[in-house]
């Protein structure tokens, strides 16, 4: 090997590097950032599983019991609702995971050393935090049944050691804990968001680098129309694995779709859009596929972890939450689950939908944008 060879290469692509400044800052940048954001957003320990209460004994031992709940760390009372419709529309719509309903003789029955029962219900369209819940809130109420049964009789015989309060558990939506019918609806959203954006990103950066963007720039067609006019083929396209996606999950996997298949189909239709902007934006941003292929590494990544597919959103820092709050996937995802698994209908996702239909349109306008001001991306 010829050395003075081997260094002018080795010149040349440092020369290339220097010239490359963006491509370098997010080579550099990218594993400082994924490892503080993974560092916090991965988190297998849950904790803080919003629960809404119904207490109608409205007594001491009813608040000692909501007290035993929280204090074991696992739960979080986020609300308290005064009939068991409440508590069922606040399951519906995603706000609480689990809800406890305390009877109305419940201090009566424990006063006069019964046993009393209590109602634990448990959202199961996440099989991991359901499955959390459920045991964290059996053991919460037979150690409060117990510590309640000391104090009463200053004496715990064998025949009492499982204490007096009953906690009978109703698992909603996916009663058997079925971790395909959480994972399908998520890995729908994941590829259909992973396949569009890719597709998209390298859309103007080809045209760039093959000096094809200049015919487009100099002819009547305005930036908007041109973009939209990228847009559509690949809407398509994007549509068409959305559609073989689902049919795969159903079959397949068999997995029940709970709720209405023409919603769904129209909301696919609308999150085909947003995973596309994404990638268009991502387009009019780099000069290079290097960079297009880095920026969609930085959005892919996230999406994996912050929207909720692998992690449960409560485990995160609030900071982190924020992050996973500007994706599309975070609330398409909430979507799928809500009419795939729970069966809900448009009513219950409409924050869900004007969040995704805000933050695509958004990302679309800022496309526009930047080709209209930078259409070379110099």
């Amino acid at each position: 090997m010829n050395f003075q060879r081997f260094k002018a290469i080795v010149k040349k692509e440092i020369i290339q590097l220097k010239r490359d400044k963006a491509s370098f800052a997010i080579a550099i940048m990218m594993p400082i950032i994924m490892i503080l954001l993974f560092g916090y957003a991965v988190n297998t320990e849950l904790s803080n599983i919003s629960m809404t209460v119904l207490d109608q004994s409205h007594s001491i031992e009813s608040r000692e019991l909501i007290q035993g709940f929280q204090n074991t760390g696992y739960f979080k009372i986020s609300s308290r609702e005064n009939s068991i419709d409440e508590v069922k529309k606040k399951i519906d719509k995603g706000e609480v995971h689990a809800a406890v309903i305390i009877p109305p003789d419940f201090s009566t029955k424990l006063q006069n050393k019964e046993e009393t029962n209590v109602q634990l219900l448990i959202d199961g369209s996440d099989p991991t935090t359901a499955r959390t819940a459920f045991s964290s809130g059996v053991i919460s109420g037979q150690q409060y049944g117990v510590k309640k049964l000391q104090q009463l009789t200053e004496k715990v015989t064998s025949k009492t050691q499982s204490g007096s309060v009953n906690v009978n558990t109703k698992v909603m939506y996916n009663p058997d804990l079925r971790n395909q019918n959480f994972t399908i609806p998520g890995l729908i959203g994941l590829i259909m968001q992973n396949i569009t954006i890719l597709l998209t990103a390298f859309a103007l950066v080809r045209e760039r680098e093959r000096g094809t963007i200049e015919q487009l720039t100099v002819s009547p067609l305005k930036a908007g129309e041109i973009i939209l006019g990228k847009l559509i083929p690949y809407i398509f396209i994007g549509y068409l694995d959305f559609l073989f996606s689902l049919v795969l999950g159903i079959t397949w996997f068999h997995v029940p779709i709970n709720g209405s298949l023409l919603l769904l189909l129209l909301l696919g239709f609308a999150f085909v859009i947003c995973a596309l902007a994404i990638g268009i934006l991502i387009s009019t941003i780099s000069r290079t596929q290097l960079q297009a292929m880095q920026l969609t590494i930085l959005v892919l990544l996230p999406s994996i972890l912050l929207s909720g597919f692998v992690f449960p959103r409560e485990a995160m820092p609030k900071a982190i939450q924020l992050i996973g709050n500007v994706l599309p996937l975070t609330y398409f995802l909430n979507i799928l689950r809500g009419i795939i698994t729970k069966g809900v209908g448009f009513q219950y996702l409409v924050p869900d939908v004007t969040m995704m239909c805000i933050l695509g349109g958004v990302l679309l306008v800022l496309s526009i944008i930047r080709f209209a001001v930078k259409p070379y991306n110099s």
